[in-house]
């Protein structure tokens, strides 16, 4: 049962980032304008508030689970638990009172958790799956997470700037996902290594803009559905992982769609 220690692994990653992504917002949003153009100063600014520190040292603890999990379990059963994390979100950002919540809200909270547990039940007596990519294919999914979020960053979109920062902020993230489980395949993907680095924290500079300008359910959620839906759809055409049979190929499916689309509810910008 190494993959339900890594599903487990992951919804306590969840866990740990989400509560994370709370303290780093109220901490960023009191903090002078962060700008890509001044990337030292906009560090330095973080690094020297004690709230955000605090925040972040959770969020690297959730990172180390998560990345134990991919070495335990496929990627997109890994990335769906993370989806239903926006779930921990919308309760953490309502003071753990779910009456707080929009009905609409508390409807996709509910749906998070049947996902879950849906889930979990399609792991009882599965084992991992998947393998290495082509390497010209791990490059075009990195070169696409990375166009993405650099055309939300300077493009003058449609959308509110926290949730573009937001989007941008997952599409990094997910990049960086896809890089931790290239990286624990070993050998020559060890290289991966340096493209983890800048697109994590690329993505965390780009997170908290996001967060100085909307909430952070926005912010954090629109990251969180990215940063878990890329890599989801990645862990089946890029790395080949395959569904389980039977009752549990049904669980599955059905839990992959509840959290998703728990996460789209969630995420749907409130500003």
């Amino acid at each position: 049962m190494t993959a339900g220690l890594g599903l487990a692994l992951a919804f306590a990653s969840a866990l740990a980032v989400n509560w994370a992504y709370t303290a780093e917002h109220d901490a960023a949003a009191g903090l002078p304008r962060l700008t890509p153009r001044r990337p030292l100063r906009s560090a330095t600014l973080l690094l020297r508030d004690r709230a955000w520190r605090k925040g972040f040292a959770i969020e690297s603890a959730g990172w180390l689970l998560f990345v134990a999990a991919l070495r335990l379990a496929p990627l997109a059963l890994v990335q769906a638990v993370g989806a239903g994390g926006i779930g921990v979100l919308a309760l953490l950002t309502a003071h753990g009172s779910p009456r707080r919540l929009a009905r609409s809200d508390q409807v996709a909270v509910a749906a998070a958790v049947v996902g879950l547990v849906c889930l979990s039940l399609s792991l009882i007596g599965s084992e991992s799956s998947g393998g290495s990519p082509r390497p010209v294919a791990a490059v075009v999914w990195l070169a696409a997470c990375a166009g993405g979020a650099l055309t939300l960053v300077v493009a003058r979109l449609p959308f509110a700037r926290a949730a573009s920062l937001g989007l941008a902020a997952g599409l990094l993230f997910a990049g960086g996902d896809i890089s931790v489980k290239l990286v624990v395949h070993g050998g020559v993907w060890l290289v991966a290594g340096i493209s983890l680095v800048l697109f994590y924290a690329l993505g965390t500079m780009r997170l908290q803009a996001a967060f100085q300008r909307g909430d952070a359910l926005t912010a954090a959620g629109l990251a969180t559905l990215a940063t878990n839906a890329v890599p989801i759809a990645a862990g089946f055409v890029l790395f080949g992982e395959s569904l389980p049979g039977g009752l549990r190929a049904v669980l599955q499916v059905a839990g992959f769609l509840a959290v998703v689309s728990s996460a789209v509810a969630l995420s749907d910008p409130h500003d």
